[in-house]
């Protein structure tokens, strides 16, 4: 599936993300930002726009309400960070950790998760739209929920991912692998998976698979 991917500049401003106290509004634009910390915080309708952030920490940090556009994310930790209600659009997270993460109620559109950690986080109530998750491990995230709509799952571990009152229909999990998942019999209808994932659903639904 073909994504929009982010649109950057390649001419931009190095910043420290603390200087976004300096700022009239919380807002980066054009900016690279590397090997900041910005840990147990609060800060409400960030804006980030045009912008590539590498090798940050923002653990336990409270961004309810951010407006993301054209960012890439690099090697970053998101852990048990707070990004309820948030806006993204055209942004991309690589090699980061959002263990734990809150994205609950929030808009993502034309995203890529890319070789992260997602355990734990949750995306209940979220709309998600032309998003790929690619080896990434999901186990016990929460989509509770949520309106899916070109949505893929590309050699993920999504163990124990709850899609309770979520629609998979046209969803493709064929390479991804799991163990258990929480997901209604009427949901599944018209999900891609594959013949090893066939017969573990059989499995799950008690039907005894007779050769």
């Amino acid at each position: 599936m073909k994504i929009d991917a982010p649109k950057i500049a390649k001419n931009l401003t190095a910043r420290n993300f603390t200087d976004i106290y300096y700022e009239e509004d919380p807002e980066f634009e054009m900016s690279i930002i590397t090997d900041s910390e910005f840990v147990n915080e609060v800060l409400d309708r960030v804006r980030l726009y045009n912008t590539v952030i590498k090798n940050c920490k923002f653990i336990n940090t409270d961004f309810s309400k951010i407006d993301i556009t054209d960012v890439r994310f690099e090697n970053c930790d998101l852990s048990n960070t707070n990004l309820r209600n948030a806006s993204m659009n055209r942004v991309v997270f690589y090699n980061c950790k959002l263990l734990g993460s809150d994205l609950t109620e929030s808009y993502i559109g034309n995203v890529k998760f890319e070789k992260s950690i997602l355990n734990m986080a949750m995306f209940g109530n979220s709309k998600l739209e032309k998003v790929t998750f690619e080896d990434i491990s999901l186990e016990s995230a929460d989509f509770y929920d949520c309106k899916f709509k070109k949505v893929e799952f590309l050699y993920c571990n999504i163990n124990g991912v709850s899609f309770e009152e979520t629609s998979l229909k046209g969803i493709d999990i064929s390479s991804s692998n799991f163990e258990s998942l929480i997901v209604s019999i009427d949901n599944l209808k018209g999900c891609k998976v594959s013949t090893i994932q066939a017969i573990q659903f059989a499995s799950l639904m008690g039907l005894k698979i007779k050769d």
